[in-house]
């Protein structure tokens, strides 16, 4: 194959791969904004879980007193 011809079909399968790329491609700001919220959410429930722990375990430390 001339190496013109093979350039062509080059380019021109490049192009083709390049379209159906950008069809499939998510947008950015969706997927920022759900991972930002996902991790808010999380966040929250960790929050949640330590003080659901620090109320219901009574401390158990010794307390020194002078």
């Amino acid at each position: 194959m001339h190496a013109d011809v093979h350039h062509v079909l080059h380019t021109a399968r490049a192009s083709e791969l390049q379209r159906e790329a950008t069809a499939f491609r998510l947008p950015r700001t969706s997927l920022r904004t759900r991972v930002g919220w996902t991790l808010v959410e999380v966040g929250l429930r960790l929050a949640q879980s330590q003080d659901r722990s620090a109320t219901r375990a009574p401390r158990t430390g010794t307390v020194r007193t002078a």
